[in-house]
């Protein structure tokens, strides 16, 4: 089921980066579950997952993948989205039941410059513009 649920998970990602609903829609449970536990929202069923994707005020944001890992039943996607040129972080948890994604976790960070003070002990990585 792995496997399957892991192709389901790619279908649903591209659906999304389209606008495509209807794809979108047949990768989610009836009963399936987004959180987003920043601003304490719970979508509750598929019609309400919808209707939050498919009215998101200028269209649905421009995301890039970054990672997917994990499964066979609970999948972490990294990505950055555009949100109107302000640069936004993601990690999305996404659970599976009977090949179906039953719930979907979702967490945003904005970007920000690193600080000075630690600069003698990193190494930077693909830096994604500020604002």
């Amino acid at each position: 089921m792995g496997d399957d649920n892991r192709a389901t998970l790619e279908r649903m990602l591209d659906a999304m980066m389209r606008s495509d609903w209807d794809t979108f829609a047949a990768t989610m449970a009836d009963d399936a579950v987004v959180e987003y536990p920043q601003s304490g929202e719970m979508f509750v069923g598929r019609q309400a997952c919808l209707n939050v994707f498919r009215n998101y005020p200028g269209g649905s944001p421009q995301y890039e993948l970054k990672r997917i890992s994990g499964g066979p039943d609970v999948y972490v996607i990294e990505a950055t989205g555009d949100y109107s040129g302000e640069i936004v972080h993601l990690a999305s948890i996404v659970e599976f039941r009977d090949g179906k994604i039953a719930k979907q976790t979702d967490y945003w960070a904005n970007a920000f410059e690193a600080p000075a003070w630690r600069s003698e002990w990193v190494q930077h990585v693909d830096k994604v513009p500020v604002g």
